[in-house]
């Protein structure tokens, strides 16, 4: 495990000539819904009743998801903190599943005359759905851009792309998340009405297949819920240092969305939550850690479903802040940019990580976190994985 102190990296992203902040993505309006989760699900046969069903979810908040402005926000906090630091190298946005789509970003990087960028996708954890599937799409969309000459020759277009490495363990974003649970902790205790107040923190995160946890331990020094341990082990330990105590914790799962024979990590939160009141828990922090802004997930899952539970259970709750355009946050993102960048030229770099689980790698091995053959995920609601 490396300090969480590093040395000041050098203030340059060379050889990289552009970012991509690449992201899901999410409908703008009602009229976007099924055609944004036909791209969710594109070669799974699923019918647009079901997709209506699902959609349900988006047309409670008029149709659109909170994740575009949201990466809009991200973005112009990103130039801010890149601006402070003297580097003037441009950021592009793009999604997988909607506008911006990833070849508009393409488009917009090559009339910056980009040639080589670096690839900043918002999700922290190393999986299948977190980090390969970003790959895998950036290549296909690659493959299908070229250009033809006057004799009928093909040349691809492609611009060189290096991806920063998952982010769930670094200083930046531990940091942030520590303060978003800690503030919550307090206002939790603000408004509790129990003489004798039993708090418990439930860490919650997406839930992926057994399949997709297992691939993702491949070539990865930790699984995807083992990651989100190290996280959860860490933020308790900061908080037992700094308060005195050791409060009880656990980490649980939500928007699950495979068929009901395929296993899925669980428990499920509000399944979770009925196992806790049980216990005579009477106060209760979720604390998504799982996602890096209150997104569709968060909104509807967490804020409407989980606390909807915690009100029929009687269970004093408050939703922790997920990270956000947070300060610390957005700083270690320029950080972990400059860090590929050293990597790229090279040169030597020892990789920030606070958590017992060391920084992941930043160039994945060929079959890392691999999609196994005829593994479905279903039909997510994910907004920002």
């Amino acid at each position: 495990m490396s300090t969480d102190q590093p040395a000041p990296l050098e203030p340059t992203l060379s050889p990289y000539d552009a970012i991509l902040l690449y992201s899901f993505g999410g409908p703008n309006k009602p009229e976007d819904v099924v055609p944004f989760l036909r791209n969710v699900t594109v070669g799974k046969g699923i019918p647009d009743s079901r997709l209506e069903e699902v959609g349900e979810h988006y047309y409670g908040f008029g149709g659109k998801s909170p994740i575009n402005e949201q990466n809009l926000a991200l973005k112009a906090a990103l130039e801010t903190e890149l601006d402070r630091r003297g580097i003037t190298t441009p950021i592009v946005w793009g999604n997988r599943n909607w506008e911006p789509y990833t070849t508009d970003a393409l488009d917009q990087l090559a009339e910056l005359g980009a040639k080589r960028a670096v690839m900043l996708v918002t999700s922290a954890y190393g999986s299948y759905s977190g980090c390969r599937q970003y790959r895998e799409d950036m290549a296909l969309v690659q493959r299908e851009r070229v250009d033809i000459d006057a004799d009928g020759n093909l040349t691809p277009q492609g611009i060189e792309f290096d991806k920063v490495r998952p982010y769930f363990n670094h200083p930046g974003f531990v940091d942030a998340t520590y303060h978003a649970v800690t503030e919550a902790i307090l206002e939790l205790e603000g408004s509790s009405t129990s003489e004798q107040p039993r708090t418990h923190l439930a860490f919650v995160t997406h839930s992926v297949p057994d399949a997709m946890e297992q691939g993702s331990a491949l070539h990865h020094p930790a699984s995807y819920s083992e990651q989100h341990l190290a996280l959860a082990e860490e933020l308790i330990s900061r908080i037992a240092a700094q308060t005195g105590r050791e409060l009880d914790w656990s980490l649980s799962y939500c928007s699950r969305s495979g068929p009901p024979h395929q296993p899925w990590l669980e428990p499920d939160i509000n399944d979770h939550l009925e196992e806790l009141a049980d216990q005579g828990v009477t106060d209760v922090v979720i604390a998504p850690i799982g996602f890096i802004s209150d997104h569709m997930e968060v909104a509807y899952d967490l804020d409407t479903e989980a606390l909807a539970t915690c009100e029929k259970l009687e269970l004093n709750a408050v939703r922790a802040d997920t990270v956000g355009t947070r300060p610390q946050f957005v700083a270690g993102l320029v950080d972990l940019l400059l860090e590929r960048a050293v990597i790229a030229r090279g040169e030597h770099v020892e990789p920030a990580a606070t958590t017992q689980v060391p920084a992941l790698h930043h160039t994945c091995p060929a079959n890392c976190c691999l999609q196994r053959a005829g593994q479905s995920t279903g039909i997510p609601t994910v907004a920002g994985q």
